[in-house]
């Protein structure tokens, strides 16, 4: 024990006079002695406070991300109803740029979190992402429904996008893959939710229906989620942002996730317009949401208990390569109901193994106070429309370079020896 702690006071020491991550000669033994730091004090491995936070994490994701994940029924919808005036293509700016704030205040959140927990972010993000649904509900215009829906709503949802990451390490996993596991539900539910209220109370009560069941969550995850360490506050410099790139392997990572949510977040945006194009009935179409998002309940959390015993990186790399075979392999030449159902259903599995794993790597690569901001960082990922043909081989292809990038920085962070990473 005295060795451990004395490893300990090293270890914080050299941390002191250095501010990059674990030293990049022998990134695998760096990794261990943090880990083996982590779990003297940082990490009390579960626990009724953990676990507490853990549900209110994944409240959290049901009504951030699990509402983003329905924005290809609301493509599908504006093109037939109140924006059938508009190219399918202008209207996917509304769940494009959606995305785009959702996940473009990854850095400011991540700082606020390290600095001061995630109360501020909490109280802060359940006002806008309900005031931005609320005004949605009574938006009629092209620029209402985007300024309210796309910039508002989804600034709020980004502020709430702030999993339970420091409280657990040896089931870091297994605990996130129950909270990326929310955005599943959150999938699932609110198509169905929206696929049955719109034609019996119209538009309007439909978003503030989903407003209010959003809100109630939300009252949950401000009361159960805490941070498990006392928050540091610290200057606000942009270095801290910069910084983790100078590492080899946290760089080759960061581009990687880039490119692999460019690629990824196309089906989610136009399988239903896409499928409704190849002569899908409408109702049948929107339920492909649904379908892709039960699914991912599966990939989102037995790939990530498996990840704990086989290695994050060696699942992240297989899924993500499954993903682009099936983006590429099936779903692009797909014309009929049954290949598309199929897609939907096993492009569920693959992407949600590789959004959940998304944070349990980025909390790998990073120091415990540094999570927040450097997860942040990662998660800056564009969203842009186009056709469906040419959307569909431009995500196939831009996630077999993302699944390529992790092979190489999973060689920049261990080398090419066989570890479970």
């Amino acid at each position: 024990m005295d060795d451990i702690f004395r490893t300990s006071s090293e270890h914080t020491s050299k941390m002191e006079n250095n501010d990059t991550s674990p030293p990049q000669e022998d990134p695998a033994k760096a990794l261990q002695t943090e880990e083996q730091v982590q779990q003297v004090d940082a990490y009390p491995e579960g626990g009724p406070t953990a676990w507490l936070a853990v549900a209110g994490a994944t409240a959290c994701l049901f009504v951030s991300f699990g509402w983003v994940n329905v924005i290809g029924v609301f493509q599908e919808y504006y093109q037939s109803h109140q924006l059938r005036d508009y190219s399918p293509s202008d209207i996917a700016w509304i769940p494009s740029l959606q995305i785009f704030f959702m996940f473009a205040g990854g850095i400011f959140t991540g700082k606020v979190f390290d600095d001061y927990g995630p109360r501020y972010l909490l109280i802060a993000g359940t006002f806008l992402h309900i005031f931005g649904l609320m005004m949605t509900s009574i938006s009629k215009t092209y620029y209402q429904i985007l300024l309210n829906q796309a910039v508002c709503s989804a600034t709020g949802a980004s502020l709430v996008f702030s999993p339970a990451f420091s409280s657990f390490l040896k089931k870091r996993g297994a605990a996130l893959g129950i909270v990326a596991a929310g955005s599943s539900l959150g999938g699932v539910v609110f198509p169905a939710l929206i696929i049955n209220l719109l034609p019996r109370v119209g538009f309007g009560w439909t978003i503030r229906c989903c407003a209010f069941l959003i809100l109630a969550l939300l009252l949950f995850a401000n009361f159960a989620l805490t941070s498990r360490i006392k928050p540091q506050k610290r200057k606000m410099e942009f270095a801290a942002f910069v910084r983790p790139l100078r590492e080899p392997a946290f760089a080759l990572w960061t581009v990687s996730v880039f490119f692999f949510y460019w690629g990824m977040f196309i089906p989610f945006t136009f399988i239903v317009a896409d499928a409704t194009a190849h002569g899908m009935s409408p109702h049948l179409a929107q339920y492909l949401v649904c379908i892709l998002n039960a699914t991912s309940l599966f990939g989102r959390t037995v790939p990530n208990a498996i990840a704990d015993k086989v290695g994050h990186f060696n699942i992240m790399i297989v899924m993500g390569a499954l993903t682009s075979i099936l983006i590429l392999g099936l779903w692009l030449p797909s014309s009929g109901n049954a290949p598309i159902i199929v897609f939907a259903a096993l492009f569920g599995v693959s992407s949600g193994a590789g959004i959940s794993l998304t944070p349990a790597l980025c909390a790998k690569l990073s120091l415990i106070r540094d999570i927040g901001v450097r997860t942040g960082t990662v998660l800056q990922s564009p969203h842009l429309p186009g056709s469906f043909t040419n959307a569909i081989a431009f995500g196939g292809t831009f996630c077999a370079i993302g699944t390529i990038l992790f092979v190489a920085t999973r060689i920049a962070f261990v080398g090419w020896k066989p570890a479970k990473i």
